[in-house]
């Protein structure tokens, strides 16, 4: 039987940070480079996540705060139940609940106006392996979203899971140019003012 030893333990140098996993995406590509250059990979970036009965406050905080522009809503069990963007928490949405149920900005929870999972359209990993640049930028266009959620089998579990996200803000990064999509967003109170007047 192997001996083993205890290893030397040493004070903590002042203030530290900590590692953190790292997805070094191209700074730049073109509209004709594979597609996967521009997906963040969520085998190498962890996934922001937020439970549905927070306020949507502090989603957009937690959204501010790691520099995102999405987050998964999840349970307990790590399964997604949705999705909420800074543009649903900014936009139309929580005025359209706030006048529906006369609550309270604040009162506003992420379950409240977040996309439920039976709503959400994925990609396959197999056709963005075959994708370019060009293909994905089309895509969102085409449907006027920002962000693409992509789809792989998960061979721990041997079922399917969300193994990416194409962004507009980070496929514009790397183009080195503005990608504009359909969508358009009022922030709460701009709407609230508009409407109040």
């Amino acid at each position: 039987m192997p001996e083993f030893r205890a290893l030397a333990l040493h004070p903590l140098p002042g203030l530290v940070s900590f590692f953190e996993p790292s997805q070094e995406l191209p700074a730049q590509v073109k509209e004709d480079s594979p597609a996967i250059l521009v997906m963040t990979d969520l085998r190498y970036q962890i996934a922001l996540t937020v439970e549905p009965n927070v306020s949507i406050d502090w989603a957009l905080q937690r959204m501010k705060t790691a520099g995102v522009r999405l987050l998964f809503v999840v349970n307990s069990d790590k399964q997604v139940l949705g999705l909420i963007t800074s543009t649903d928490i900014q936009g139309e949405k929580p005025l359209q609940f706030h006048q529906e149920l006369h609550l309270r900005y604040e009162e506003i929870m992420v379950r409240d106006i977040m996309t439920p999972q039976v709503q959400l359209e994925v990609l396959n990993m197999e056709d963005v392996m075959r994708a370019a640049v060009g293909d994905i930028v089309t895509t969102l266009r085409s449907v006027g979203r920002r962000h693409a959620l992509v789809l792989d089998e998960d061979p721990r579990f041997d079922r399917p899971a969300i193994r990416g996200i194409f962004s507009v803000s980070q496929i514009s990064k790397q183009l080195n140019r503005s990608i504009e999509t359909t969508e358009v967003a009022q922030t709460f109170a701009e709407v609230e003012a508009v409407l109040n007047n």
